[in-house]
């Protein structure tokens, strides 16, 4: 096993043991959280193709506090072949989650986050990066949560301004908005325990302000400040016993800008959900 994947095993563990080793006075969880694996058949991260035509591995492990609206993340990023072991991520992600009138159809459903991008590959931390972020969605306002909009601010920076000896600070700072309308509909069930299958399609629009998010890998050049893809994909949740969930998944993107990336892209995932 590689040596990265060494400390995620056993926070995850522990996680897991802390769920079920400390009740709540209403007979919940302490913490509630899910452990996630999933296959990319491409690793498409905002526009950027991150492993050139490389399928990856996700792995992400979620927490929460019930009642607080705080959470924390891990996910970590890896290629599912040789000569990207340098470039393998890890997120970390502490974030918390609100609510505005609720229950109206003027509800504003919201999230505040932190990631710091680590590549504990490379030294001196000169490709790691720094993210907040804070998003927006409107569950009722088409009268219900079938469709839902929302909207994403990300402001990203360096941790370092060089790596490899040329400037990357530029390249990796600025900020990205982005567009999200996701919709929720129903089809006949694959089984008599699941009468309906519910069908969730995405889609999202990016306007990069000059972002290069492969800079710190010496990857691409200078990025425009300009639309720079847009994606649409469609999911859905098969419930396994032991409270696993598959979700297969497929994804296009049309690149509006070709200095993000030099084509439009077609590819599909598939997750396996443990939650606790």
């Amino acid at each position: 096993m590689k040596k990265g994947l060494v400390p995620l095993v056993t926070i995850l563990s522990a996680l897991v043991s802390m769920a079920s080793a400390q009740p709540m006075m209403d007979g919940g969880n302490a913490i509630n959280g899910s452990i996630e694996m999933t296959y990319q058949s491409l690793y498409m991260w905002r526009g950027f193709d991150v492993f050139p035509n490389k399928s990856a591995m996700q792995v992400t492990a979620d927490v929460t506090l019930p009642g607080t609206g705080l959470g924390m993340s891990v996910d970590v990023h890896r290629a599912n072949t040789s000569g990207f072991e340098d470039d393998e991520r890890w997120d970390y992600n502490p974030y918390y989650e609100g609510s505005l009138n609720p229950d109206s159809p003027a509800t504003v459903d919201y999230r505040l986050g932190y990631t710091y991008y680590n590549y504990p590959d490379r030294t001196n931390e000169t490709a790691d990066m720094h993210e907040f972020h804070a998003i927006v969605s409107l569950p009722n306002v088409a009268g219900g949560p079938k469709l839902v909009p929302a909207y994403a601010l990300i402001k990203m920076w360096p941790q370092s301004s060089t790596a490899g000896g040329s400037t990357v600070g530029g390249g990796v700072s600025g900020f990205l908005h982005i567009l999200m309308l996701n919709y929720e509909f129903e089809i006949p069930g694959y089984s008599l325990d699941t009468p309906e299958q519910t069908i969730r399609l995405h889609s999202e629009l990016i306007y990069n302000d000059g972002v290069n998010l492969v800079a710190n890998l010496g990857g691409g050049g200078a990025v425009d400040h300009d639309w720079s893809n847009f994606v649409v994909g469609a999911a859905t949740d098969l419930v396994l016993p032991a409270n696993i969930v598959l979700t297969p998944a497929v994804n296009y993107q049309i690149t509006l800008d070709r200095s993000v990336h030099g084509s439009d892209e077609l590819w599909a995932t598939v997750g396996a959900k443990f939650r606790f």
